[in-house]
């Protein structure tokens, strides 16, 4: 994931808050769920907003802002309107695919090294694995209790601009062999590099990690921005169990969408609605 965000942290960033993760995921659902013979069921802006609100991720103006950014950065891109001229169609660029690609095969490796099964040689012989899967993960993390609403000093970081990318640091720095102690160190010292890597405002992480101070979930060796960083044992589990949580989603949508008869749009009825 670190790999992911610093090949290209703006991309990055549109999957690394809670709300912007489930809109990125709302917007590749139903732009691989789209009908070709149907111009009614494309991606459109409009559809795009309809369904972020009925599935209370974000505000119309959140999310038309979303949008705005994607295509300000070409992530996203207008095709040629070809029925109404009313309606343009969206689709992503070539370019960010390419993460959410990595994103998927990172997971599916995951889960193979945890029970020696062949999900990512499945997954790359597919031309169409990625389009089958994704709508179901998204429908799974729109459906899920623990993802919707996170616990304590994960929730702290979820709605934070990049602040999965900051979770992911901080785990990535643990030692194994240190991974039972009750106070856990991650290797971070300043703050203000931590910051600039994570291109936010120093300000903003240091309030978000006194935050996080008071809840007993981090905390520093010694001086605070001096020395080493520390995790607690319970944020560790927290972060444990939501990537757990996380990998099950994903688990599913691939024996659904890569079964001999699951279809990418099998379940538009549930999860999200894509009418």
């Amino acid at each position: 994931m670190n790999r992911i965000y610093e090949t290209n942290p703006r991309l990055s960033s549109a999957f690394a808050s809670q709300q912007r993760w489930l809109m990125a995921h709302i917007g590749l659902s139903l732009h691989f769920r789209r009908e070709s013979d149907d111009y009614r069921k494309e991606l459109t802006a409009a559809r795009f907003i309809d369904v972020i609100r009925q599935n209370a991720v974000a505000s119309r103006n959140t999310a038309d802002a979303f949008l705005k950014e994607m295509l300000h950065y070409n992530f996203i891109e207008l095709l040629p309107s070809t029925h109404d001229g009313r309606i343009r169609p969206l689709r992503p660029t070539a370019p960010a695919m390419e993460p959410v690609y990595g994103w998927m095969l990172a997971h599916l490796h995951t889960l193979d090294s945890l029970d020696g099964a062949n999900r990512v040689t499945t997954f790359m012989a597919r031309s169409d694995a990625l389009a089958r899967i994704q709508p179901l993960v998204a429908d799974g993390l729109l459906s899920s209790n623990p993802v919707r609403e996170p616990k304590r000093t994960f929730s702290l970081f979820t709605w934070l601009n990049n602040g999965g990318v900051v979770m992911d640091w901080l785990i990535s720095g643990v030692d194994p062999d240190h991974a039972g102690l009750d106070r856990i160190p991650t290797g971070i010292v300043s703050i203000g590099d931590f910051a600039n890597w994570l291109k936010l405002s120093r300000t903003h992480l240091a309030r978000k990690l006194r935050d996080a101070e008071e809840l007993g979930s981090v905390g520093w060796l010694g001086q605070r921005g001096q020395s080493v960083m520390w995790i607690s044992s319970d944020f560790y589990r927290e972060y444990l169990t939501a990537q757990a949580v996380k990998l099950a989603i994903i688990d599913d949508a691939f024996a659904g969408g890569l079964s001999a008869t699951g279809t990418s749009r099998a379940t538009d009825a549930q999860g999200l609605s894509v009418s």
